[in-house]
């Protein structure tokens, strides 16, 4: 039974506590994997300017396992973090691959690019005795790449490495090569939108994007409009501190300028979020964060807070 793209976004889609991704390992998307998959395409995966936190999420995916994405998904050819390779060995897999494999590889880049002082901020090993920087491995891997996607807020929009004063100018992979790319931001992205894009593009090319290039199906809804103290705000019972089960606008929740499936889908094995721990949204996946989430707990200007319907 092939699996259609409506059938896809149906399951990865699922507004369920952990139905998206967890449904990844049904027979027909198992085939439908395999087929699309055979061979494991091949992904290089860079970090940048960032902290790391999402390869840390990544490797906390439920549904499937991370072993099952290297092993039956995907094939890493390049992951600073979790690679054995070292030294000239590792950098050699980045030319290889381009070479090997054009326009088939899929390049990942996590945290932002430097691009003061030609990228010097930022180098992930050396070529023929000389620095080898972000930013000139990104240029060269995005040329022949078959798709770019950007992990986590960093990436895709620049994130806290580019939060003011940026003195290092810090910039987003869609900035820097001027193509494409698929976004997959917050600080960090839930595993689920991680893989479920990454199969997405797998099965049937880039997925249906906003004005942000990001995946409508993780990133379609608002915070606000689906949080489930939304009949608080409604009803004008705000918290008065942290903690309190009631709407958190007072207390500097952003949820009515940020747009994720958080209220649905959960964190941390689908178990809790932000809101459900008694704190507000932060945007975190949102151009801009933190420069315009900040101060984080101070109430939104009165023109952003959508109108109380009595």
């Amino acid at each position: 039974m092939k699996l259609t793209r409506r059938q896809f976004l149906k399951l990865f889609g699922s507004s369920a506590v952990g139905a998206g991704v967890s449904s990844l390992y049904i027979p027909e998307i198992a085939q439908a994997l395999e087929d699309a998959a055979s061979g494991n395409p091949p992904v290089i995966w860079l970090s940048g300017a960032g902290c790391t936190g999402c390869s840390v999420s990544l490797l906390n995916t439920v549904h499937p396992k991370i072993a099952e994405v290297l092993l039956k998904v995907i094939s890493l050819r390049f992951h600073p973090t979790i690679m054995a390779a070292a030294g000239n060995l590792a950098t050699s897999m980045l030319d290889e691959t381009r070479k090997k494999y054009k326009g088939k590889y899929i390049l990942i880049l996590e945290g932002a690019v430097p691009l003061a002082e030609s990228g010097i901020y930022c180098t992930i090993g050396e070529r023929n005795g000389h620095h080898l920087t972000l930013l000139e491995a990104v240029l060269e891997l995005a040329e022949d790449a078959a798709a770019l996607v950007s992990v986590g807020t960093c990436a895709s929009y620049g994130g806290i490495p580019r939060g003011k004063p940026d003195p290092i100018r810090c910039r987003s992979l869609a900035e820097v090569t001027g193509k494409t790319v698929l976004n997959i931001p917050g600080c960090p992205p839930h595993p689920d939108w991680i893989v479920g894009s990454l199969v997405h593009v797998l099965l049937f090319g880039l997925p249906e994007l906003d004005k942000n290039g990001r995946p409508v199906m993780f990133y379609g809804k608002s915070i606000h409009d689906n949080c489930p103290n939304y009949s608080y705000f409604a009803n004008g019972d705000f918290a008065q501190k942290l903690s309190d089960d009631k709407c958190l606008i007072q207390l500097g929740c952003k949820g009515p300028t940020s747009f994720a499936d958080c209220p649905n889908r959960h964190w941390n094995g689908y178990v809790n979020w932000c809101i459900g721990s008694g704190t507000g949204c932060i945007a975190c996946c949102e151009p801009g964060f933190p420069d315009t989430s900040a101060p984080f707990y101070v109430k939104l200007p009165e023109q952003l807070i959508p109108t109380r319907i009595v």
